[in-house]
């Protein structure tokens, strides 16, 4: 199955190398963009024809800042590490944890000024959260990084919306069709190198990868890719459960979404 997901997929980076340039892809470490830059490595034939982003705000999981730098050797990365805008600069009248997340929104608005970039690929997810369900595989932006999801262009039999607009970007999603489990069975066939706290340690483990002051693990005995496997098979636990952001109102989402949270 996950070999049709694949194909997909590198069908739909190529179309992106080839229809929204210049490029970038965003890379947060997390299972799903280290898996996604897999197969950009793939499609490429084993480089990496544009540069990967981390959007910074200096409160990474340590972790992640030494698997980034190991990948960035082992795989010849151009990767850049963009710092974010400071949290005192952010909407006041957002609550906490999602305040603290709207840094990575206007890191990426902050990016694209300067750098100009006309595509951006993202590997977000359709069962992540309900408001990701409405994304469309290209997904135009507009000049503020603007998200109209009551208006998004239709994408038949895989024929996808390139026209960038003036002055914005478009947002390549290639693992839309993807789900968390996906993932983990892919990784597991290509043995793909993964951020250690993924795997359960004194009984939890992190089922999604953010900043330390807004991302917490959750309750688990998944140790190794098989019992994590085993372990979405049943589990009732949202994979976004750890996430500060998710659990202080029911807009919070929505309003990141809307004003260009990835």
């Amino acid at each position: 199955m996950t070999d049709s997901l694949e194909s997909r997929t590198i069908y739909i980076l190529r179309e992106a190398y080839n229809r929204a340039q210049p490029l970038a892809m965003l890379w947060s470490m997390g299972k799903d963009s280290t898996a996604l830059l897999w197969m950009v490595r793939k499609a490429f034939f084993g480089r990496v024809p544009f540069p990967v982003i981390l959007l910074d705000t200096g409160m990474e999981l340590p972790e992640v800042y030494e698997f980034r730098d190991r990948l960035i050797k082992e795989w010849n990365l151009d990767c850049l590490s963009y710092m974010c805008p400071p949290e005192a600069e952010m909407d006041s009248s957002l609550p906490p944890a999602t305040r603290a997340a709207m840094r990575k929104t206007e890191g990426l608005k902050a990016l694209l000024a300067g750098h100009k970039f006309k595509g951006i690929i993202a590997g977000i997810r359709r069962d992540e959260q309900g408001l990701r369900a409405k994304e469309r595989v290209f997904s135009p932006r507009g000049v503020d990084g603007t998200w109209d999801f009551k208006s998004q262009p239709p994408e038949l039999w895989d024929q996808f919306h390139g026209d960038v607009p003036d002055g914005g970007h478009i947002r390549i999603h290639g693992l839309l069709h993807w789900s968390e489990i996906d993932i983990w069975r892919y990784t597991k066939q290509e043995n793909i190198p993964c951020v250690p706290l993924y795997f359960a340690q004194d009984g939890k483990r992190y089922r999604s990868l953010g900043e330390h002051n807004i991302t917490f693990p959750v309750a688990s005995n998944a140790s190794t890719i098989d019992e994590i496997i085993a372990e979405l098979e049943t589990t009732k636990t949202s994979e976004r459960a750890g996430r500060a952001m998710d659990n202080e109102t029911e807009e919070s989402f929505e309003q990141l979404r809307v004003r260009g949270y990835m």
